[in-house]
């Protein structure tokens, strides 16, 4: 059985490895994949089409639909303009406390999965165990969502998936989506005191703002009876607003960065559909009336899935038994539970540390934490065996 030094000692390879979302996570990918392979786990790639990030996807145990799923995700935000009192790169322990970029958030799971593999590859393993290691998280899921693809092609259908979030080991249900655009608007530059020979991209931008506004006051309406999370609407948010150079300029160009994050799946085609219409029926036919050439496109950032509750939830159960917890809950946060959700497997979010740490300069993980993460884990042996 691996010990908690053991594990630190796991945790503190993976702290080593830079793996920012912007920047390769191959080496990180390689490490993973030869501790797998180390204890006879069958491990597959999936190399990413830049050719410099990967998932892993390792299994251990016999080769039969079902099985449960480990899952993480390989890559870290940036350090750079956060005041760290060390290297964010190398894990230093203090006061009970794994100081590091990403302990929390969340290789602190990873190492403790990696840790009981070995144990889990020396039982009669009765259901696979799967290790799903993904890349690019924190800027869209880009990873799981191939992931997602790749095991569909492969019929690969495990039953259920633990996602090691961090959520100071408490059992997580549902969050909302979140899904992130850039709107683009490009119109036909003029003269200020001749509006109507220019088609004013602001002033557009500005309208497709406004109807942004009014879903968000909509959505509140739409809340789902007894919704849990908070606020309990699917919401809407409108980070950015560029456009124009000058004041006498009919401006060419504009672009909006906006998110919205939906409770329920009705939400999410309700909001895209009202855009779309706003977009194809009004605010194109005005412009091109004027500019043929005019256009309004929409760059998709990132669509993660929500992951809303469920009545029946045998991951929520189980880790409810694993954790002596008596409730789950749901959080604001996104997470890759969603795309696994969207397979047809049983999901629920549960991991060492809290999400108050991640992001943040000295970032860590309390020892207890993983300590309790080894323990759930260790836990989980029975469920395979069953």
């Amino acid at each position: 059985m691996p010990t908690l030094e053991e594990t630190k000692g796991i945790l503190a390879d993976l702290i080593a490895f830079p793996s920012i979302s912007s920047d390769s996570n191959l080496q990180i990918i390689d490490y993973l994949a030869e501790r797998l392979q180390a204890v006879g786990a069958n491990v597959q790639r999936q190399i990413a089409p830049c050719g410099t990030k990967a998932n892993l996807f390792a299994t251990l145990g016999p080769d039969a639909p079902g099985g449960i799923v480990l899952s993480g995700h390989s890559d870290v935000v940036p350090v750079a303009d956060q005041d760290w009192s060390h290297d964010p790169f190398e894990m230093i322990e203090r006061d009970g406390r794994l100081y590091g970029r990403g302990t929390c958030d969340m290789k602190g799971f990873i190492a403790a999965s990696i840790a009981k593999a070995e144990d889990y590859a020396g039982i009669p393993l009765n259901r696979p165990v799967h290790f799903a290691f993904t890349h690019d998280e924190e800027t869209g899921c880009l990873g799981a969502q191939a992931l997602a693809g790749w095991l569909e092609q492969h019929d690969i259908r495990p039953a259920l998936a633990i996602i090691g979030e961090p959520t100071m080991l408490q059992v997580i249900e549902g969050h909302k989506g979140c899904c992130e655009y850039t709107t683009h608007f490009h119109g036909r530059a003029g003269h200020g005191s001749m509006p109507d020979l220019g088609v004013n991209a602001v002033e557009y931008a500005v309208r497709y703002v406004s109807r942004l506004m009014e879903l968000g006051e909509e959505l509140k309406t739409r809340a789902p009876k007894n919704s849990r999370f908070e606020p309990p609407w699917t919401t809407i948010n409108t980070g950015s607003l560029a456009g124009g150079t000058i004041h006498n300029v009919i401006p060419e160009v504009a672009s909006i960065q906006w998110e919205f994050r939906p409770v329920q799946e009705r939400d999410f085609t309700f909001v895209k559909a009202e855009m779309e219409h706003l977009v194809q029926s009004v605010l194109l036919p005005a412009m091109k009336a004027v500019e043929p050439e005019a256009a309004i496109t929409t760059e998709i950032i990132g669509e993660v899935a929500g992951l809303e509750p469920t009545t029946l939830n045998e991951a929520r159960d189980i880790l409810l038994e694993l954790t002596g917890s008596n409730t789950s809950d749901v959080v604001p946060f996104g997470t890759e539970a969603g795309i696994f959700a969207s397979l047809g497997m049983s999901v629920a979010v549960c991991g060492p540390g809290s999400i108050e740490q991640a992001h943040k300069p000295n970032e860590y993980l309390a020892v207890d934490q993983l300590a309790k993460c080894l323990s759930m884990l260790d836990g989980l042996k029975g469920k395979l065996c069953s």
